[in-house]
């Protein structure tokens, strides 16, 4: 796992405070998907628990996987019982029982692309549900979106993490669809979008900023000069745009 993925848990504190959550229509997707009742899941990245808390207050068993300690100290203050917290990155995951659903939560391009998708299906029950879902926080101005651009112009490129395979943004298919789609180890692969709007207020979108990894990799004296100058353009609150894309797939029977 990368330096820039490990990076997170310096702010863990940030991120669970500025991250938006999940909502309840996500659940509603991957049940629907599943299409029989899920008992236990496995979680890949866990984070602060975002995720875990939407899977586990509807009853899921969940195994919540994360290797950084300060990431899973914040998810063990607020999770009920039903959630198993296990120290460990995805790659260093031991072969043991299998699950009704496995699932991350803007985590999965941390993980190494090699062997990802044999361990994903040895992790899951024949026609266990595999799901991805996320989205990058985006302004929904274009001006203040472009005034923000500039301002952070000097100090980073830009903020996104690209396609991990390449896929163009205008095709139909994201990854890890197109991953999951090569894969003879599952199938009925679908993409699901979930449209979401907030509004922020402009302190609350550079703490959002602060647990971004490309702005965690810049040096602290430079990321401080970063956010006071996107600071100075924002307005007093932003509307976001906050989409949340759904990769859903099924493991083949054996």
């Amino acid at each position: 796992m990368s330096a820039r993925a490990l990076s997170f848990g310096a702010v863990a504190e940030a991120y669970e405070r500025f991250r938006p959550g999940y909502p309840e229509e996500l659940f509603e997707v991957v049940m629907t998907y599943a299409g029989r009742p899920v008992r236990t899941a496995l979680e890949i990245g866990a984070g602060t628990g975002k995720a875990t808390r939407l899977f586990a207050g509807h009853g899921v068993a969940v195994t919540a996987t994360e290797p950084d300690a300060a990431m899973l100290a914040e998810l063990n203050r607020a999770v009920p019982a039903n959630v198993t917290p296990v120290r460990a990155s995805f790659e260093d995951l031991r072969p043991g029982g299998t699950h009704g659903l496995v699932y991350a939560a803007a985590a999965l391009h941390w993980t190494r692309p090699e062997g990802r998708w044999s361990k994903v299906a040895a992790l899951l029950e024949p026609e266990g549900v595999f799901a991805s879902f996320g989205g990058p926080v985006q302004l929904a101005d274009p001006a203040v979106e472009e005034s923000v651009r500039a301002a952070r112009a000097p100090f980073l490129d830009s903020d996104e993490i690209p396609s991990p395979d390449g896929t163009a943004p205008d095709e139909q298919m994201q990854w890890p669809g197109t991953e999951l789609q090569r894969s003879p180890l599952f199938h009925d692969v679908r993409q699901h979008v979930i449209e979401r709007r907030l509004t922020m207020s402009a302190p609350d979108y550079v703490g959002h900023l602060s647990t971004i990894s490309a702005y965690l990799q810049l040096p602290l004296p430079t990321r401080l000069q970063a956010f006071e100058a996107i600071t100075r353009v924002l307005p007093g609150t932003v509307e976001i745009a906050a989409d949340i894309t759904v990769h859903l797939a099924r493991r083949r029977p054996a």
